[in-house]
């Protein structure tokens, strides 16, 4: 009982950095530049049924990730792999509210769509950190490239590449079939040059915002959180 404070705790900054990861979401969608590889699938998917947003989308294809998960680990699934499911409906819920939130932004200018781009790259970079660091919440994108680059044997970094590929591709060819344009419906772009600056940036990004971030971990909170 006297490690409940501090497990709420976890969970309640991990869901901060779960916001922020949202709102790079957010903010990548409202620079009409392309978003995150993961989020291009739900993106594009929003633009032809735009009755389900992107949240609701994004929690479903997590929960398909848990699923794949499973297939590939079977009796080595362990129960806690299970708290993908809320953290999918948490992560899934908070895009929403932050695309409500960033709708007002101006993103009239090539200027501006840059600017909310590379802002998505540092507030996504931040977010990933705290989570990191919580150690509570577990996405369903991450630990799936986790999960197959143990059974593969391969390195994570290369799996992730080709997770990231593979989502751009399925989005692609959506949008390909349906829209008749390989990048979005024709005026919203899901896939564009803001795509690859996220997928290639926000590692290099957490380089220079890792160390500022675990310092003030370190500094705010007591030694059962580190």
């Amino acid at each position: 009982m006297k490690h409940l404070p501090i497990t709420l705790l976890r969970y309640l900054i991990a869901t901060l950095g779960l916001a922020l990861v949202a709102v790079g979401v957010a903010l990548s969608l409202k620079s009409n530049l392309g978003t995150a590889p993961i989020s291009c699938p739900p993106a594009v998917l929003n633009l032809r049924f735009s009755g389900i947003s992107v949240g609701t989308f994004t929690w479903m294809m997590h929960l398909v990730l848990i699923l794949f998960q499973l297939v590939l680990l079977r009796s080595k699934f362990r129960l806690v792999y299970l708290m993908q499911i809320p953290a999918a409906f948490v992560f899934g819920y908070l895009c929403d509210a932050a695309i409500w939130a960033c709708a007002a932004l101006p993103a009239g200018s090539y200027g501006w769509q840059l600017l909310w781009s590379l802002a998505a790259v540092v507030v996504t970079a931040i977010g990933l950190r705290i989570e990191v660091l919580a150690n509570a919440w577990m996405i369903a994108g991450d630990k799936a490239t986790q999960v197959l680059a143990e059974v593969s044997g391969a390195a994570f970094s290369n799996v992730k590449v080709c997770f990231d590929v593979f989502f751009v591709l399925v989005a692609s060819a959506f949008a390909l079939i349906v829209f008749g344009h390989f990048f979005g419906d024709g005026s919203h772009h899901v896939i564009r040059e803001g795509t690859l600056i996220l997928a290639l940036l926000t590692g290099l990004c957490m380089k220079l915002t890792d160390p500022l971030v675990c310092a003030a971990w370190h500094k705010c909170f007591p030694r059962g959180m580190c």
